[in-house]
Protein backbone atom coordinates (compact mmCIF):
# COMPACT_ATOMS: atom_id res chain seq x y z
CA UNK A 1 0.00 0.00 0.00
CA UNK A 2 1.08 3.49 -0.83
CA UNK A 3 -1.35 5.17 1.19
CA UNK A 4 1.20 6.66 4.40
CA UNK A 5 -2.56 6.70 6.65
CA UNK A 6 -3.08 3.18 5.59
CA UNK A 7 -2.72 1.11 8.98
CA UNK A 8 -5.15 3.65 10.54
CA UNK A 9 -7.92 1.42 12.32
CA UNK A 10 -5.99 -1.95 11.31
CA UNK A 11 -2.93 -1.76 13.82
CA UNK A 12 -2.62 -5.46 15.47
CA UNK A 13 -0.85 -4.67 18.65
CA UNK A 14 1.06 -8.45 19.05
CA UNK A 15 1.97 -7.97 22.76
CA UNK A 16 0.22 -6.50 25.51
CA UNK A 17 -1.09 -6.71 29.07
CA UNK A 18 -4.03 -6.30 31.02
CA UNK A 19 -3.75 -5.13 34.52
CA UNK A 20 -1.35 -3.86 36.61
CA UNK A 21 2.59 -4.85 37.94
CA UNK A 22 3.35 -4.64 41.69
CA UNK A 23 6.51 -2.10 40.99
CA UNK A 24 5.99 -0.57 38.37
CA UNK A 25 4.19 2.94 37.59
CA UNK A 26 0.48 2.34 35.27
CA UNK A 27 -1.54 5.95 35.71
CA UNK A 28 -4.12 3.73 34.67
CA UNK A 29 -4.34 0.01 34.92
CA UNK A 30 -8.69 -0.12 33.77
CA UNK A 31 -9.30 -1.80 30.98
CA UNK A 32 -11.62 1.12 29.73
CA UNK A 33 -8.93 3.09 29.48
CA UNK A 34 -6.65 0.81 27.20
CA UNK A 35 -9.88 0.88 24.71
CA UNK A 36 -10.13 4.28 24.29
CA UNK A 37 -6.48 4.93 24.11
CA UNK A 38 -6.78 2.39 21.37
CA UNK A 39 -9.45 3.59 19.64
CA UNK A 40 -7.63 6.76 19.43
CA UNK A 41 -4.89 5.66 18.27
CA UNK A 42 -6.44 3.57 15.32
CA UNK A 43 -5.55 -0.01 16.72
CA UNK A 44 -8.11 -2.42 15.62
CA UNK A 45 -6.83 -5.36 18.36
CA UNK A 46 -4.39 -6.01 20.73
CA UNK A 47 -3.17 -9.72 22.17
CA UNK A 48 -2.91 -9.78 25.34
CA UNK A 49 -1.98 -11.87 28.61
CA UNK A 50 -2.96 -10.59 32.12
CA UNK A 51 -0.20 -9.04 34.39
CA UNK A 52 -1.25 -11.63 37.48
CA UNK A 53 -0.68 -14.12 35.13
CA UNK A 54 2.77 -13.80 34.31
CA UNK A 55 3.45 -12.54 37.76
CA UNK A 56 2.62 -14.62 40.45
CA UNK A 57 -0.50 -16.49 39.76
CA UNK A 58 -0.91 -18.01 35.69
CA UNK A 59 -4.20 -19.29 36.86
CA UNK A 60 -6.00 -16.57 38.72
CA UNK A 61 -4.38 -14.01 35.97
CA UNK A 62 -5.70 -16.10 33.04
CA UNK A 63 -9.54 -16.35 34.45
CA UNK A 64 -9.19 -12.31 34.67
CA UNK A 65 -7.73 -12.26 30.71
CA UNK A 66 -10.95 -14.76 29.77
CA UNK A 67 -13.56 -11.78 31.53
CA UNK A 68 -11.68 -9.38 29.55
CA UNK A 69 -12.46 -11.57 26.51
CA UNK A 70 -16.26 -11.59 26.86
CA UNK A 71 -16.66 -8.41 27.95
CA UNK A 72 -14.70 -7.14 24.67
CA UNK A 73 -14.87 -9.43 21.92
CA UNK A 74 -12.60 -8.58 19.20
CA UNK A 75 -10.73 -5.70 20.57
CA UNK A 76 -8.88 -8.52 22.65
CA UNK A 77 -7.49 -11.61 21.59
CA UNK A 78 -6.13 -13.87 24.66
CA UNK A 79 -2.53 -15.40 25.32
CA UNK A 80 -2.81 -18.13 28.09
CA UNK A 81 -0.13 -17.87 30.56
CA UNK A 82 2.12 -20.55 31.09
CA UNK A 83 3.59 -21.64 34.25
CA UNK A 84 5.82 -24.35 34.01
CA UNK A 85 6.00 -25.14 37.84
CA UNK A 86 2.40 -25.74 37.83
CA UNK A 87 1.82 -30.12 36.85
CA UNK A 88 -1.09 -29.28 35.87
CA UNK A 89 -0.73 -26.63 33.66
CA UNK A 90 -0.93 -28.58 30.28
CA UNK A 91 -4.60 -29.59 30.43
CA UNK A 92 -5.19 -25.95 32.02
CA UNK A 93 -3.73 -24.23 28.83
CA UNK A 94 -5.49 -26.47 26.66
CA UNK A 95 -8.78 -26.16 28.13
CA UNK A 96 -7.98 -22.51 28.35
CA UNK A 97 -7.08 -22.70 24.19
CA UNK A 98 -10.42 -23.86 23.58
CA UNK A 99 -12.38 -20.27 24.24
CA UNK A 100 -13.19 -17.97 22.03
CA UNK A 101 -10.83 -14.91 21.54
CA UNK A 102 -7.71 -17.18 22.68
CA UNK A 103 -4.95 -17.23 19.85
CA UNK A 104 -1.74 -18.41 22.17
CA UNK A 105 0.39 -19.46 24.74
CA UNK A 106 2.41 -16.56 26.55
CA UNK A 107 5.60 -17.69 28.33
CA UNK A 108 7.84 -15.46 30.45
CA UNK A 109 11.01 -17.41 31.60
CA UNK A 110 12.23 -14.45 33.47
CA UNK A 111 9.51 -14.28 35.77
CA UNK A 112 9.32 -17.69 36.13
CA UNK A 113 12.83 -18.84 36.44
CA UNK A 114 12.94 -21.34 34.30
CA UNK A 115 14.82 -21.20 31.11
CA UNK A 116 13.09 -21.32 27.55
CA UNK A 117 14.34 -24.35 26.56
CA UNK A 118 14.15 -26.07 29.62
CA UNK A 119 12.23 -29.36 30.05
CA UNK A 120 9.33 -27.12 32.24
CA UNK A 121 8.05 -25.84 28.95
CA UNK A 122 8.25 -28.60 26.74
CA UNK A 123 4.42 -29.39 27.57
CA UNK A 124 3.70 -25.52 26.16
CA UNK A 125 4.95 -26.32 22.68
CA UNK A 126 3.62 -29.45 22.52
CA UNK A 127 0.14 -27.57 23.13
CA UNK A 128 0.39 -25.39 21.02
CA UNK A 129 1.40 -27.79 18.39
CA UNK A 130 -1.64 -30.13 18.59
CA UNK A 131 -3.99 -26.88 18.73
CA UNK A 132 -2.29 -24.90 16.20
CA UNK A 133 -1.67 -22.02 18.19
CA UNK A 134 1.13 -19.39 18.32
CA UNK A 135 3.54 -18.74 21.02
CA UNK A 136 4.79 -15.07 22.45
CA UNK A 137 8.12 -15.90 25.06
CA UNK A 138 9.63 -13.28 26.40
CA UNK A 139 13.09 -12.20 24.82
CA UNK A 140 16.12 -10.75 26.58
CA UNK A 141 19.76 -10.95 25.79
CA UNK A 142 22.36 -12.27 27.94
CA UNK A 143 19.49 -13.56 30.37
CA UNK A 144 20.49 -16.91 31.33
CA UNK A 145 16.56 -17.66 30.96
CA UNK A 146 15.26 -15.87 27.80
CA UNK A 147 18.17 -15.32 25.46
CA UNK A 148 17.64 -15.67 21.64
CA UNK A 149 20.14 -18.50 21.25
CA UNK A 150 17.49 -19.88 23.50
CA UNK A 151 14.83 -19.29 20.72
CA UNK A 152 17.06 -20.75 17.96
CA UNK A 153 17.28 -24.08 20.63
CA UNK A 154 13.58 -24.49 20.53
CA UNK A 155 12.80 -23.37 17.47
CA UNK A 156 14.71 -26.30 16.12
CA UNK A 157 12.56 -28.42 17.60
CA UNK A 158 9.26 -27.14 17.64
CA UNK A 159 9.40 -26.10 13.86
CA UNK A 160 5.82 -26.19 12.97
CA UNK A 161 4.87 -23.73 16.07
CA UNK A 162 5.00 -19.76 15.36
CA UNK A 163 7.17 -18.32 17.98
CA UNK A 164 7.45 -14.64 18.58
CA UNK A 165 10.71 -13.37 20.29
CA UNK A 166 9.57 -10.86 22.40
CA UNK A 167 11.58 -7.47 22.44
CA UNK A 168 13.33 -8.79 19.93
CA UNK A 169 15.98 -9.25 22.57
CA UNK A 170 15.19 -6.38 24.58
CA UNK A 171 18.96 -4.39 24.56
CA UNK A 172 19.94 -3.09 22.00
CA UNK A 173 23.25 -4.52 22.49
CA UNK A 174 21.17 -7.89 21.42
CA UNK A 175 19.45 -6.69 18.55
CA UNK A 176 21.84 -8.77 16.18
CA UNK A 177 22.01 -11.97 17.64
CA UNK A 178 17.53 -11.51 17.48
CA UNK A 179 18.20 -10.69 13.96
CA UNK A 180 20.50 -13.47 13.03
CA UNK A 181 18.08 -15.94 14.95
CA UNK A 182 14.98 -14.98 12.95
CA UNK A 183 17.26 -15.07 9.35
CA UNK A 184 17.86 -19.46 10.78
CA UNK A 185 14.91 -20.23 11.88
CA UNK A 186 12.29 -19.75 10.00
CA UNK A 187 9.27 -20.27 12.46
CA UNK A 188 11.03 -17.46 14.61
CA UNK A 189 9.30 -13.46 14.28
CA UNK A 190 10.42 -10.64 16.13
CA UNK A 191 8.12 -8.41 18.36
CA UNK A 192 9.63 -5.24 18.76
CA UNK A 193 8.40 -3.59 22.18
CA UNK A 194 10.31 -1.87 24.45
CA UNK A 195 11.40 1.23 26.04
CA UNK A 196 15.09 0.60 23.66
CA UNK A 197 13.92 0.17 20.72
CA UNK A 198 14.16 3.81 18.27
CA UNK A 199 13.17 4.12 15.23
CA UNK A 200 16.74 3.75 13.62
CA UNK A 201 17.17 0.41 15.27
CA UNK A 202 13.55 -0.49 13.91
CA UNK A 203 14.62 0.37 10.81
CA UNK A 204 17.87 -1.58 10.74
CA UNK A 205 16.27 -4.77 12.12
CA UNK A 206 13.70 -4.78 8.82
CA UNK A 207 16.47 -4.61 6.22
CA UNK A 208 18.17 -7.19 7.95
CA UNK A 209 15.37 -9.59 8.97
CA UNK A 210 12.39 -8.47 6.60
CA UNK A 211 9.08 -6.59 7.86
CA UNK A 212 7.30 -10.34 7.01
CA UNK A 213 9.29 -11.46 10.02
CA UNK A 214 8.84 -8.65 12.34
CA UNK A 215 5.12 -7.59 14.38
CA UNK A 216 4.28 -4.83 15.93
CA UNK A 217 3.74 -5.10 19.69
CA UNK A 218 3.42 -2.07 22.41
CA UNK A 219 3.64 -3.72 25.60
CA UNK A 220 0.50 -1.49 27.19
CA UNK A 221 -0.16 -1.31 29.58
CA UNK A 222 3.13 -1.99 30.60
CA UNK A 223 4.54 0.40 28.67
CA UNK A 224 2.49 3.37 26.66
CA UNK A 225 1.07 2.22 23.64
CA UNK A 226 1.14 5.47 21.90
CA UNK A 227 5.28 5.60 22.07
CA UNK A 228 5.45 2.28 20.95
CA UNK A 229 3.22 3.06 17.21
CA UNK A 230 4.87 6.50 16.69
CA UNK A 231 7.85 4.86 16.67
CA UNK A 232 6.91 2.47 14.09
CA UNK A 233 4.66 5.48 12.39
CA UNK A 234 8.11 7.73 12.19
CA UNK A 235 10.58 5.11 11.73
CA UNK A 236 11.82 5.65 7.96
CA UNK A 237 10.13 2.47 6.52
CA UNK A 238 8.61 2.14 2.95
CA UNK A 239 4.99 2.14 3.64
CA UNK A 240 4.53 -1.49 2.28
CA UNK A 241 7.15 -2.48 5.16
CA UNK A 242 4.86 -0.48 7.97
CA UNK A 243 1.85 -1.77 6.99
CA UNK A 244 3.31 -5.25 7.26
CA UNK A 245 4.71 -4.69 10.91
CA UNK A 246 1.50 -2.81 11.90
CA UNK A 247 -1.05 -5.43 10.55
CA UNK A 248 0.17 -7.40 7.40
CA UNK A 249 2.52 -9.66 9.48
CA UNK A 250 0.37 -10.48 12.46
CA UNK A 251 -2.65 -10.82 10.34
CA UNK A 252 -1.23 -13.68 8.56
CA UNK A 253 0.04 -15.58 11.50
CA UNK A 254 -3.65 -15.08 13.23
CA UNK A 255 -5.28 -16.72 10.09
CA UNK A 256 -2.75 -19.41 10.03
CA UNK A 257 -3.05 -20.31 13.65
CA UNK A 258 -5.86 -22.90 14.71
Amino acid sequence: MNDPDAWRGRVVDAHGHLGGWFNFAIPDTSTESLVAQMDRCGVAAMCVSHLLGVGPDARAGNALLLAELVRWPGRFLGYAVYDPHDPEAPGRVRDLLDEPGMIGVKLHPDTHGHPLDGPGYEPAFAVAAATGSMVLSHGEYGSPWSDPARFATVAGRHAAVPLLMGHAGLWPSGFAAAADVARRCPNVVLEICGSRMTARHLARLVADVGADRMVFGSDALFLDLRVGLGRVVLAPLDPADRDRLLFGTMTRLLEGAR
